[in-house]
């Protein structure tokens, strides 16, 4: 409760740290923020080829939408993909880039993090404004449900601040962190169902003799329920279960605050770590 007190007093320096990060983010760029257009662009025509037309993933029909296009199906999780994936990377680093601060003046230093989130957070804005239009342009009227996206982006914000400052403060420390983050999301990513349905993940398997329910088990992953949240809104047009909105709720409120717990923890030797 202290921190966030803290926090609260530090509206104009949270506001300042943003519009650094958003600056900073692509300048001296040529496009400058085109790329935040363009960037998703070009794994979705690798996905699109590779596993459209070479492995031949079904690609589900929006119910009650009827709208049946790969990319679209793809972008819809792919663009809070990379939310969480750029979140959890520039939080990480968000700490040891302004290690020279750090050391200089004392003020809430969760304050670092969540700038870079939040920077993260209006590219993810533009990006799912520019799909919701390119979804109406195809007659997915999706305009209704975009308040439910804006629900689930702030469902996300917590949970990716939350994971983002245990990196970042575990980062100062034990520097291969980062490392092992590279590795995590290789893994992450495609235990999560971006570039294929939910549907083909079998419910039971056998391992070594041993009936496992696997699409239960596949489920604990939060970024499943985030996933299939957003193409319910934005691919599907129906309102996701409330029952998982609920529960990916508590679990981003329960890692915001071991996210919190365990920053709290570290944080008093960070200037000297620095």
């Amino acid at each position: 409760m202290t921190s966030i007190s803290e926090l609260a007093t530090t509206r104009d320096l949270m506001m300042n740290l943003t519009l650094r990060e958003l600056r900073g983010k692509y300048k001296r760029s040529v496009l400058g923020w085109t790329w935040s257009l363009l960037n998703p662009l070009a794994p979705m025509v690798i996905f699109t080829v590779v596993f459209r037309f070479f492995l031949k993933v079904p690609v589900p029909r929006g119910d009650p939408s009827g709208v049946k296009v790969f990319a679209f199906f793809l972008l819809c999780a792919l663009l809070p993909w990379n939310f969480l994936s750029n979140g959890m990377m520039g939080g990480m680093g968000a700490l040891i880039g302004n290690a020279n601060l750090i050391k200089k003046v004392y003020f809430p230093r969760e304050v670092l993090v969540a700038a870079n989130v939040a920077s993260w957070v209006v590219s993810l804005l533009i990006e799912l404004a520019v799909l919701a239009v390119a979804l109406m342009i195809a007659g997915n009227f999706v305009l209704p449900w975009l308040v439910g996206v804006i629900a689930l982006v702030a469902i996300q914000t917590v949970f990716v601040t939350g994971v983002a400052l245990t990196l970042a403060v575990l980062n100062v420390y034990f520097r291969d962190v980062q490392h092992f983050l590279a590795i995590l999301l290789n893994i992450w990513f495609y235990a999560t169902p971006v570039v294929y349905p939910l549907s083909v993940v079998p419910r039971h398997a056998t391992v070594l003799g041993w009936d496992v329910p696997l699409r239960t088990i596949y489920e604990l992953n939060p970024m499943v329920g985030f996933v299939e949240a957003y193409r319910d809104c934005l691919y599907n047009l129906r309102v996701p279960p409330l029952g998982d909105v609920a529960a990916l709720t508590g679990v981003a409120v329960a890692t915001l605050i071991a996210g919190m717990a365990v920053f709290n923890r570290l944080e008093r030797r960070l200037a000297e770590e620095l």
